[in-house]
């Protein structure tokens, strides 16, 4: 088939929309389909069997000064002024952007691609393009979730305010997602949650689990532990993932193991409330933040950790927590949202948002090297059998000749 992934942002340091967008592209690829990445900035590094065809943006989130970038000709270009506007004003205009600019480049490519995926844009033009191309849409939670939850930790009205200005675009993808013929989410509960938060009928929404990168992300022995490391990829001040009870549960470990620190693989805001709470409790120096890294770079992080914790508060799948697994690493997680089907019984659960569970957890699993090596060994085989992108990339060819064979021609 030829295949068109389209993606409004794609690089793996983006989060995991960029991780999944690498690697549902080279198992398509694998199966021996045509793959074309259709992505705004910024921009993924792809295998070179793989094409990437750039759209791009003003790309102002790489920009310090946003105001100066401002050009007269964005008064005779609409979509680049919503963009600029939108993001001068604490918003976040780019999947509607985005929509609008690969509409036009798709225009005059109707026979260029047997099926178009789009990877969670929900751009008002995904309602054209599945008119003139057969579509399917991931969505891999609804950001209903983060916007609450951000609103619950707001300190004050110009926080709320700030939130409800960023989540703006909630209200495109309200429209659009009840509207799509065929959704795709990684989780049963992230399809329950997209079924309920957008009002999408059921019979359109299926369910194929994302993969882990098992080549990349397997037991590294060479790499030597680092005596009580734990890592974490719970990103700071989002409040969906939780790092705050995590760097709470730390300041108790350290009282019983004095070497505990704390790897971070996410970046930290200067005077953002995760650092507020570190320098409240004295943890500088127990905390480290890890960003921009390769995956060689992330294995050898987790590898060197006695132990992984994934503290969210929700998550439509959990990449962290199954290349944790994967990297053999004993785990402790909650089962918020789509986590506990990636998980199961292969971890050790807490209760999300229970800093004192945490603290317990870490001091059960620091005190028994035995309990370590089963969480190790049993997280590594569940990923194995259950987390394959090949697995994967075949159920999507399902679906994607289902769909294609459904549009008129």
């Amino acid at each position: 088939m030829r295949i068109g992934l389209l993606s409004y942002r794609s690089n793996p340091f983006s989060g995991g929309q960029g991780i999944y967008i690498k690697h549902l592209s080279e198992a398509l690829k694998d199966l021996e389909h045509d793959v074309d990445v259709i992505s705004g900035p910024p921009y993924p590094p792809l295998r070179k069997d793989i094409n990437l065809i750039k759209i791009p943006s003003l790309d102002l989130f790489s920009e310090e000064n946003r105001l100066r970038t401002f050009k007269t000709k964005y008064f005779i270009n609409l979509t680049d002024l919503t963009e600029w506007f939108g993001i001068l004003t604490g918003g976040f205009p780019e999947p509607y952007t985005f929509g609008k600019r690969v509409k036009i480049y798709l225009e005059k490519r109707k026979d260029s691609y047997d099926i178009l995926h789009d990877n969670q844009s929900l751009s008002y033009s995904m309602l054209k393009l599945q008119e003139d191309f057969p579509l399917v849409s991931t969505i891999h939670h609804p950001i209903t979730k983060d916007h609450r939850l951000e609103l619950e930790n707001s300190k004050n009205w110009k926080e709320k305010l700030s939130s409800n200005r960023w989540h703006s675009f909630l209200k495109m993808q309200k429209f659009v997602a009840p509207r799509l013929k065929k959704i795709i989410c990684p989780s049963n509960q992230s399809r329950e949650d997209v079924i309920d938060e957008f009002g999408v009928n059921p019979d359109r929404v299926e369910v194929i689990p994302n993969g882990i990168d098992l080549k990349t992300f397997k037991v590294n022995k060479l790499v030597e532990k680092i005596p009580h490391r734990i890592v974490t990829t719970a990103s700071a001040d989002i409040p969906l993932k939780g790092l705050r009870y995590i760097i709470d549960a730390l300041n108790n470990v350290i009282k019983i193991f004095p070497l505990s620190t704390l790897a971070v693989i996410g970046k930290a805001k200067e005077e953002g409330e995760v650092q507020r709470q570190i320098d409240r409790l004295n943890l500088g120096e127990k905390i480290s933040f890890y960003s921009d890294l390769s995956e060689s770079e992330i294995v050898n992080l987790y590898s060197s950790s006695q132990l992984a914790v994934i503290p969210s508060l929700y998550e439509g799948f959990g990449f962290g927590a199954g290349e944790a697994m994967a990297c053999g690493v004993p785990l402790i997680s909650t089962h918020s949202g789509g986590l506990k089907e990636v998980v199961g019984e292969a971890a050790v659960e807490v209760k999300p948002g229970d800093s004192d569970d945490l603290t317990t957890a870490i001091l059960d699993l620091f005190s028994n090297p035995d309990k370590r090596d089963y969480f190790s060994k049993i997280g590594r085989k569940r990923i194995e059998d259950r987390f394959q992108w090949n697995k994967a990339a075949k159920e999507y060819i399902k679906i994607y000749e289902e769909i294609a064979d459904k549009f008129p021609n």
